[in-house]
């Protein structure tokens, strides 16, 4: 067992690096040597997933390991004379359902023939008309139009449109308040780097979005989670960590939420705006699931005005996934100081993307797209609620709306080794050790409705329960 020392002032993440580094030098780990798996040594080590992750990962960078799929971590011989690795057994079960897996596989097929627990839309569902469409607009167009880097804050017409969109959500703004980007992580990423320093406290959704949690800890942030409730968020919880911890900021996911579909009472973001008030911290507002909510919901940031509350959104669930647009949109003062910041990680954002997604919501078809892609949706949680209950699960909230549904049986307490179980089914299911800010082993699942009809995924749950 590797001696780690959370206060040092080197990382954890450097320290783990350096110490399976001395031991192989030292020939204590020999060529060919399996590591333990990333969750069992992150188990041990009472580290994150992401810590093991990252510095495994920066190991196989360096050549010390060698990636085998779905088999582990080897050592070489040697940086510079790689040795293979023993063929992983038939029984070997070193697959790891982490960060790791989700950022890197997700979206490839996996071998898998179900995928009940992947974030995507189906692509049938996507508004392919209107991108086809869009296309042909375009391909009439100028080409000197987006043919260079564009405007730094992004497509000048989208960000006007953006305006009045925001305006179904009461969020009144300015386009000079509004900084394209590409996608919702993007903003994320840029908000997270302005943001937070490393040794900062800042508030998640516990459980939550997983890729936010790799940005966080990446940046250096010390994660504190907030219970999502029936309701949103558990507001004693909140007000505790804040009165010990004194974060700066909270990101949270407040319509449909990933991974448990639940929302924000209209009590409960008025108090967590009064906490914010009191407090003095910003909301970073994920509402990238809008689009698929068919109630009159008003936007945490609409409550705000934009005074303490960062709205982000994109397109890839009411357009497609493919067309990589998002945007902030905040106080104007943070706009323009993010924006050096955006420039600087990638220069301006695709404009030939902004211009076809802003075709696409000129289009009178769209709104018709948005309407039958949130009655399916809505009839696919009628299924799939129908079929887990009779299965025995429980379901956290019924929201009847958006993508998800957090579901347990009563009878398994470990759902990432039901996901494992499920894998040699060729079922990719999404335990809920993967979004929880500490990555511990829980009983939830995550259920993507638009992939969960078929009866295969039944029967495994059904067995899985004796």
């Amino acid at each position: 067992m590797m001696l780690l020392d959370a206060s040092s002032s080197q990382s954890l993440v450097n320290q783990i690096v350096a110490g399976i580094t001395l031991a192989i030098n030292e020939q204590r780990l020999r060529p060919g040597t399996k590591l333990p798996s990333i969750r069992k040594f992150a188990q041990t080590h009472k580290v994150s997933h992401f810590t093991a992750v990252e510095a495994y990962d920066r190991l196989v960078a360096l050549g010390y390991l060698t990636a085998v799929r779905n088999a582990g971590f080897y050592v070489r011989s040697a940086p510079d004379t790689p040795a293979p690795p023993p063929m992983p057994s038939a029984s070997d079960d070193a697959f790891d359902f982490d960060a790791y897996l989700l950022l890197q596989k997700v979206f490839q097929p996996l071998g898998m023939d179900l995928r009940p627990g992947i974030g995507l839309l189906p692509e049938p569902w996507s508004d392919d008309d209107g991108v086809q469409r869009s296309l042909r607009a375009l391909s009439r167009r100028d080409p000197s139009e987006f043919t260079g880097y564009g405007h730094a804050k992004g497509c000048a017409n989208l960000r006007a449109r953006l305006v009045e969109k925001l305006l179904d959500t009461r969020v009144n703004a300015h386009p000079e308040q509004i900084l394209l980007t590409s996608g919702a992580s993007h903003a994320l990423d840029l908000l997270v780097r302005y943001l937070v320093h490393r040794g900062d406290s800042v508030l998640v959704d516990e459980p939550g979005y997983h890729n936010l949690f790799l940005n966080l800890r990446l940046q250096g942030a010390r994660l504190l989670g907030v219970p999502r409730t029936r309701d949103g968020i558990d507001l004693d919880v909140l007000e505790a960590q804040i009165r010990e911890h004194r974060p700066k900021v909270f990101f949270t996911n407040t319509r449909l939420q990933c991974p448990t579909g639940t929302s924000l009472t209209l009590a409960v973001a008025h108090r967590l705006l009064q906490l914010a008030e009191k407090y003095d911290f910003l909301i970073v507002e994920n509402d990238i699931y809008a689009d698929l909510d068919p109630s009159d919901q008003q936007a945490l940031a609409g409550m705000d005005q934009l005074a303490r509350v960062i709205y982000v959104a994109s397109f890839s669930k009411s357009i497609a996934p493919s067309l990589r647009v998002g945007f902030v949109a905040a106080h104007r003062d943070l706009i323009d100081e993010l924006v050096p910041l955006k420039m600087a990680s990638g220069l301006t954002t695709s404009a030939i993307a902004e211009e076809l997604a802003l075709e696409v919501l000129l289009q009178g078809r769209h709104r018709k797209h948005v309407k039958q892609l949130q009655a399916n949706l809505a009839l696919a949680h009628e299924q799939v609620a129908r079929k887990l209950e009779a299965v025995g699960m429980e379901i956290f909230v019924k929201p009847h709306a958006g993508l998800f549904l957090w579901a347990r049986h009563p009878q398994v307490e470990d759902a990432t080794a039901l996901a494992m179980d499920a894998r040699e089914h060729k079922i990719l299911l999404a335990p809920g050790q993967l979004f929880m800010p500490d990555a511990r082993v829980v009983p939830w699942l995550r259920f993507n409705v638009a992939h969960a009809q078929d009866e295969r995924i039944y029967r495994l749950l059904e067995q899985a329960a004796h």
